[in-house]
């Protein structure tokens, strides 16, 4: 048996934008009819072991959204240990990408799939998600809303990668 598809979404601390996408994703995944396990992680240490923020907990009760959540960090093992590579992840802003993708080349691993979430929104402008945490309550509304466009996208883009 193979294991199910590996999506990680990648913010800084892994208490804001990533669980978001977390939560939107797995639901996404979930109405496509796909198995795919969703999770999420930052790129820093401050916040291990912490929930979400409770703002970005909020928005997603207030949209529908249920998530448990405990923050953790990105590991560079998930590029090459086949029990837990992840075949995609999505960074949150340019800083991430670039993060994992030296990671990623700093392990000699290609790193094709380390992607830009926003980058499967094709209304997107600006591929960056920005980081609502020191920001007005707001942010975090438009924080969802932007991985909300972007989630048919990347079902898509998993759907095709699975097929067959």
């Amino acid at each position: 048996m193979t294991s199910p598809y590996r999506v990680v979404v990648v913010c800084t601390g892994n208490i804001c934008r990533s669980p978001i996408a977390e939560a939107v994703l797995e639901r996404a995944f979930a109405q496509a009819g796909l198995v795919v396990n969703v999770s999420s992680a930052g790129t820093g240490s401050w916040h291990i072991g912490d929930d979400a923020d409770p703002r970005a907990l909020k928005v997603l009760a207030l949209a529908g959204y249920d998530l448990q959540h405990e923050a953790r960090q990105f590991d560079a093992t998930w590029f090459v240990d086949p029990d837990s590579r992840a075949d995609l992840v999505l960074a949150l802003d340019a800083g991430h990408l670039s993060d994992l993708k030296a990671l990623a080349s700093g392990h000699g691993v290609d790193s094709d799939h380390v992607l830009l979430l926003r980058s499967f929104d094709p209304n997107a402008v600006e591929l960056d998600v920005p980081d609502p945490y020191y920001g007005a309550d707001s942010g975090f509304d438009d924080v969802l809303a932007m991985i909300e466009a972007a989630a048919p996208g990347i079902v898509e883009f998993v759907r095709a990668q699975t097929a067959g």
